[in-house]
């Protein structure tokens, strides 16, 4: 309900099973940072930290076919003029800037700081993609009709292809969920995908990584 009006979800298409390119596609995870994921994080997504099993299974996935990943770290500064909507939160070099243990990223992947909600915005994360002939894009983390989600939109308009498994995103509320998904399907034809098992990848990419065991 808005007011004393009942607002209806429209029909959002949903997939079970998309098979990508692993040399032509690329796993962004957004901003799975202690301040957002866990307990006593600054800025705490209630429903992030259910998201992290799916998410190291397709991350698990992703490293066995060699597909490139990429996380993004949500970063500030002192007296960031963001802090005033949100609170101070991710300040670079504190224990809540940093990513999950469970989603560590491993050497030879790559972490992209950004100071803003979008992924693109001020980063190199483009000209990775381009460089390494990315088509394909399974973007997950959180929040998601705000980091998620602009990440999302600037790769739309860059004319990548977009994949969101439901199971690996999450938002402050119900309602906020819904509007990601919806405007991801509809505003920039992404694809939505019932649950990252149902994402796989056909071949090998070229993206080399160190092999050791994750925690």
């Amino acid at each position: 309900m808005v007011g004393r009006i009942r607002v209806e979800v429209p029909e959002i298409p949903v997939k079970e099973v998309v098979e990508l390119p692993a040399d032509k596609t690329a796993l962004i995870i957004v901003d799975m940072q202690n301040d957002f994921v866990k307990p006593g994080g600054k800025l705490r997504v209630p429903d992030a930290e259910k998201t992290v099993p799916a998410i190291r299974r397709l991350l698990e996935r992703a490293r066995s076919h060699r597909v490139m990943t990429i996380f993004t770290k949500d970063t500030h500064y002192p007296g960031d003029p963001e802090h005033r909507i949100w609170g101070e939160h991710v300040l670079r070099g504190t224990w809540g800037w940093e990513i999950i243990d469970e989603l560590k990223p491993i050497e030879g992947e790559i972490v992209v700081e950004k100071t803003r909600y979008d992924g693109f915005y001020g980063t190199p994360l483009d000209d990775l993609l381009r460089v390494y002939g990315i088509e394909h894009l399974i973007i997950v983390g959180t929040v998601a009709n705000i980091c998620v989600l602009h990440t999302a939109g600037s790769a739309a308009l860059r004319w990548y292809k977009i994949y969101v498994p439901m199971d690996g995103i999450s938002a402050l509320n119900e309602f906020d969920y819904y509007v990601a998904l919806r405007q991801i399907s509809f505003l920039y034809l992404g694809t939505i995908v019932k649950s990252v098992d149902g994402i796989r990848f056909v071949g090998e990419g070229p993206w080399r990584r160190a092999r050791q065991s994750q925690p």
